[in-house]
């Protein structure tokens, strides 16, 4: 999940719809920004939507994209103008911010926890405009909504279905770097198969990860693919044939080691995250098993629709099992290699968290 990384990754960050070729993205760079996108089918209106991404881009295959696809799509359902900025290292997310600010946008959203200083420098001094930073609620201003989500549960539910596929009694995942909205997924997707193995009395061990300690498998980057492909490799040689990255543009490392494992005659599968990786990185759906979902697009749409009609709240936005804010993904070209049995414990599970009778908790949770 390229999310960031730096000094400032103690905040949250980290990682789902429709994806993009690279000639359908009109994707600007830290110079000028490009001529507000069209209205679409809805009414035409004057109202500004901006984006601005972390160095991920918009077409990370995750949560970068989401975001915009979510906006694209606002775009066309209620008739808004748009400007965007592709940010391509962290040197341009105060420039990129700086140049939503002087186009007049209405509403700013800002894609990653690593925004966050930028987005605080910029909101403070233009206090009349809004923001919505995604992954991040350590901001603490009237003009700024915090968009989050307590991906642990349906990262919970993925570690369930993970252990349930394993021949090995070994799954794996790892991080890009050590921080909450990375380990949050962890601590999901661990708690998911502890309960499986005390619901079915097995012992599937989870590689990569430790959520006592907090302590794992972690490349410290979010943009060297190779450094994806390298810590599965050393999951699967250590045993694990299901495996879940959470680090972004690292989950394509991934999965070209889930298709090198198999096409070498071993049974690896692989876990997604923030978007469902059978649309968004189809290059992979032959081994993925499911997907941990942030319905991102839909969030900034509701955020949008908001803010235009006068009701922006800077109230943290938090996405649950509950509003459909997390999702599982459907298990698309595996679905026949999950039982009957285990999709209705799923359910059960599902309604248990939504409940309250089956408590999930993270560290990394929002509150």
């Amino acid at each position: 999940m390229k999310n960031s990384l730096r000094s400032n990754a103690k905040r949250g960050a980290t990682l789902g719809t429709i994806a993009l070729g690279a000639t359908a993205l009109l994707l600007s760079g830290c110079g000028a920004p490009p001529a507000p996108t069209g209205s679409g089918t809805g009414t035409a209106s004057s109202y500004l939507g901006c984006i601005v991404s972390d160095s991920g881009g918009f077409d990370d295959q995750s949560f970068n994209q989401s975001s915009y696809e979510g906006l694209k799509k606002t775009v066309t359902d209620l008739g808004i103008q748009m400007k965007q900025a592709e940010s391509s290292s962290t040197a341009d997310f105060e420039p990129n911010l700086n140049q939503m600010a002087n186009a007049g946008c209405n509403l700013t959203f800002t894609v990653g926890f690593l925004l966050a200083d930028a987005t605080t420098k910029v909101a403070t001094a233009d206090p009349k405009a809004h923001f919505a930073i995604i992954d991040d609620n350590s901001i603490k201003l009237p003009n700024v909504k915090p968009v989050v989500y307590d991906t642990a549960q349906a990262a919970f539910m993925a570690g369930y279905v993970a252990a349930s596929q394993s021949k090995t009694g070994k799954v794996g995942t790892f991080g890009g770097v050590n921080i909450p909205t990375v380990t949050i997924f962890m601590d999901g997707f661990a708690d998911g198969v502890a309960y499986f193995n005390k619901q079915k009395g097995a012992s599937v061990q989870v590689l990569g990860w430790d959520k006592a300690s907090q302590q794992g498998v972690f490349t410290n980057t979010f943009e060297v693919v190779q450094e994806g492909t390298k810590a599965t490799n050393n999951l699967i040689g250590d045993g694990a044939d299901v495996v879940m990255p959470v680090a972004g543009p690292l989950g394509k490392g991934a999965g070209d080691a889930v298709l090198a494992a198999n096409a070498a005659g071993k049974s690896v599968k692989l876990v997604w995250v923030d978007s469902d990786g059978f649309l968004t990185a189809p290059a992979y759906k032959s081994v993925l098993l499911t997907s941990v979902i942030k319905t991102m697009g839909e969030a900034v749409e509701t955020i949008v629709k908001d803010d235009k009609a006068g009701k922006f709240d800077p109230a943290p936005y938090i996405g649950t099992l509950a509003n459909d804010g997390v999702q599982l993904a459907p298990f698309h070209d595996l679905d026949a290699s999950v039982s009957a049995d285990t999709k209705a414990e799923l359910d059960t599970i599902k309604k248990d968290i939504i409940s309250g009778a089956l408590k999930v908790e993270s560290a990394a949770s929002p509150k």
